[in-house]
């Protein structure tokens, strides 16, 4: 049987939900259930990573929305209070659950994410519609008394590359075809076959970025992705093409996206995802031309969060009475 630190037993437990930006995780769960054995705290900003063993030293368990925070070995080394952590999502990158189980601490899981498991895909074709029929362009133009102040552009008959066939890359294929869009795709380990089976083109990376009128990313992050897409494959888009990334910030570089934006080098960009979450007030991005940008939506519907928060609460019933639920294995 796996030693687990012990729960205070003279005070009710104190629990800390982690960036709930939005303010809804109390509403999306049944928290009453833990009110005679815990202390529920809710914590909407963001804790910078040199603050978050000072600000989290009082509390016995952690909730994490899935890699919002940092939450390293040297952090969770310095909460000697802690004694579980509950994260939404089967995997965290950004959480060390290895230092964590080396000192007894279960990191609970969520097994679902509800009816919001393509949401990200969904988020992915209103920037690509938005941007190609400048629909948040026109709406601010109506606002000020303006009618039809540009020429947008349809889907039918254009190419769709995709970087990344996954799941969810997949399901955008689908969507393109019935859009009447022909759909290009490549990845690092992509294959022609498994790229026919989700009725796209296999091509090289090369082709896809010189030849697609829009580029959507559905990658993975990590140390083969990071900066996979680099000023040489932004230049080779093009002029009238729109590059979206709904996957991960990191996959792409910054700097040279928004050099290709600033100087009309590509039509446009939707960016759901950037290297620094939240993005900060003066970040260059928002002030950039040509782009829809918003704040790391693709999961971040009603459907997913009342999976991961009901969940959440159904790990933290079982861990204060002794039977911790979902426990991701070390």
């Amino acid at each position: 049987m796996t030693d687990y630190r012990a729960l205070p037993k003279d005070r009710p437990a104190r629990i800390a939900v982690l960036d709930d930006y939005m303010g809804v995780a109390e509403r999306l769960a049944d928290w009453s259930i833990l009110k005679d054995r815990a202390e529920v705290t809710f914590l909407r900003d963001p804790i910078a990573l040199e603050d978050l063993a000072s600000e989290l030293a009082p509390y016995d368990a952690i909730c994490l929305m899935r890699e919002r925070s940092d939450f390293p070995g040297e952090v969770i080394r310095q909460l000697p209070n802690l004694k579980a952590i509950s994260a939404t999502g089967r995997r965290n990158r950004t959480l060390d659950s290895t230092t964590a189980a080396e000192l007894g601490i279960p990191v609970m899981t969520t097994g679902s994410s509800g009816n919001g498991v393509y949401a990200t895909v969904e988020l992915a074709w209103g920037l690509i519609i938005g941007l190609m029929r400048h629909i948040p362009d026109e709406s601010a133009a109506m606002r000020d008394g303006a009618w039809q102040t540009r020429l947008g552009h349809a889907l039918y008959g254009r190419t769709l590359g995709i970087v990344g066939l996954g799941r969810l890359g997949a399901r955008m294929a689908l969507i393109a075809k019935a859009f009447g869009m022909n759909v290009i795709a490549w990845s690092p380990n992509l294959t022609p076959e498994r790229a026919d089976d989700s009725g796209a083109q296999y091509v090289d990376k090369n082709t896809l970025f010189s030849s697609a009128d829009v580029i959507s990313l559905h990658l993975v992050l990590g140390p083969t992705t990071r900066g996979l897409i680099g000023a040489d494959d932004i230049a080779r888009m093009k002029p009238d093409a729109y590059l979206i990334n709904t996957a991960r910030g990191p996959l792409v570089d910054e700097s040279a996206l928004i050099q290709a934006l600033a100087t009309g080098r590509i039509a446009g960009a939707g960016i759901d995802v950037y290297d620094q979450e939240p993005m900060p007030a003066e970040h260059p991005l928002r002030r950039t031309p040509r782009t829809v940008l918003t704040p790391h939506l693709g999961y971040s519907v009603r459907e997913t969060f009342a999976a991961f928060y009901g969940e959440t609460v159904e790990n933290l019933d079982g861990w204060l009475d002794g039977k911790p639920a979902r426990v991701l294995s070390a």
